[in-house]
């Protein structure tokens, strides 16, 4: 009771404090302008679910959401199922413990959305007012890198190891702490570990993913799915499910969750955006969920798969590359922040906020690791490569074992710290 009560206070504390420094800082829009974005993100909803967390769940009509406001998708015919089941390889680690999966989410414990509908978490004023830009809301800044040169040098000496640079610059507002496979490849999945890294600043966001990329790095493609805390987009420091995509390396498409048109949702059970909940301790439980991210064959739609739930889909017509295949698959964690490569660098942790070199039940990781190749066969990545772009404040580590236990990938840290100044 005491631990439930001190979070509560530290999240009335981040969400006052947020809230003090966007509008402090953030141009605020017109009443006029916020009234139009609503209308347009909320849709009418037959079922409204008030979850104990606070948020609002809209059970929208399945042919009403928003994919359909994409120009590309206005005459789209819904993939209720995948043409091919979509067969998940695991197996757990005896030596390391085996984590819990994540089963629920907080909100589908004060109600479901009925058949022919889809839960979609509605975004307040409040969410829109904190918001330096509404067109920006909700979305990456552009990013235009390319370490997979590097990579594929590694590959092709058949070596696992560490990029220590990139060719291209890396994005200034960004950090991340990654596992690394190239090649051709038509799905990718992994367990990750879930926590609520304590201290996320308002203007950041911190992040555990999995990326599959495709393009040339000006116009690079990209689908994403994990965890993030992102106070800016939900007004909070909680725990919560997303998604992402591009197909112009974040210049001018994409967005976190449903806050633009292109994913197609088809479950009933799940709302992106929505709260995570349980998440893991220090040296106490262990929870995690489970991503799976595959190519339909016949229709070239990206199925998203969270635990054994069918989410959605992206549908192939919003990529070009992606169309056909992902070039690369990306595991591990991300931090948003103006004060990366900075000082004072942020505070704000990836990850369980420690290092990778403190293991289970105290560093966050991804496990389970799989890749889908030209083959169709779901397979452990033959050759991995780990990229850190600050090693001092976000590190990772592959732990392989010489014995038959999974491998797991370790990645994390607290960000500023006497290392990372």
């Amino acid at each position: 009771m005491e631990r439930q009560a001190a979070l509560r206070k530290f999240l009335f504390i981040a969400i006052f404090v947020c809230a003090f420094y966007n509008g402090v800082y953030g141009r605020r829009a017109s009443h006029q302008e916020i009234n139009m974005k609503l209308k347009t993100l909320n849709k009418p909803a037959s079922k409204t679910i008030k979850s104990e967390d606070g948020d609002i769940i809209d059970c929208v009509d399945i042919y009403k959401q928003p994919a359909f406001d994409h120009p590309a998708l206005r005459n789209h015919k819904i993939q209720m199922k995948p043409s091919v089941e979509f067969v998940s390889k695991k197996t757990n680690s005896p030596t390391d413990g085996s984590s819990k999966p994540i089963t629920s989410q907080t909100w589908s414990k004060s109600g479901g959305c009925p058949v022919g509908t889809v839960p979609i978490r509605r975004v307040s004023k409040e969410d829109l007012r904190r918001a330096s830009s509404l067109s920006q809301f909700g979305r990456k800044t552009p990013q235009v890198y390319d370490f997979r040169d590097k990579a594929n040098q590694l590959k092709a000496n058949n070596i696992n190891g560490t990029a220590e640079k990139s060719y291209n610059p890396r994005p200034k507002n960004r950090s991340e702490a990654i596992l690394i496979a190239t090649g051709n490849y038509l799905g990718a999945q992994s367990d990750i570990n879930t926590w609520n890294p304590q201290g996320v600043q308002c203007s950041d966001y911190s992040s555990a993913q999995i990326w599959l990329l495709a393009g040339y790095p000006e116009i690079s493609e990209s689908i994403e799915a994990g965890w993030m805390v992102n106070p800016a987009v939900f007004g909070d420091t909680r725990t919560r499910l997303f998604t992402y995509w591009t197909n112009d390396a974040y210049s001018k498409t994409g967005c976190i969750n449903l806050l633009c048109s292109g994913f197609v949702q088809i479950s009933t059970k799940v709302a992106l955006g929505a709260t995570i909940d349980p998440v893991s301790s220090i040296s106490s439980t262990q929870y995690h969920m489970s991503i799976s991210i595959n190519l339909d064959p016949d229709s070239g739609n990206w199925w998203l798969t969270y635990n054994e739930f069918v989410l959605g889909y992206w549908p192939g017509t919003l990529f070009q590359d992606l169309r056909q295949n992902a070039t690369t698959v990306q595991w591990g964690g991300e931090v948003y922040s103006p004060n990366v490569r900075m000082k004072p660098h942020t505070k704000t942790p990836m990850g369980s906020g420690d290092w990778a070199y403190n293991l289970y039940g105290k560093a966050c990781f991804h496990t389970n690791i799989r890749i889908k190749d030209n083959s169709w066969q779901v397979k452990f990545p033959k050759v991995l490569v780990e990229f850190s772009d600050e090693k001092e404040c976000y590190s990772t580590l592959l732990n392989r074992k010489m014995d038959k236990s999974e491998p797991m990938f370790y990645f994390g840290g607290p960000g500023q710290n006497p290392r990372c100044p």
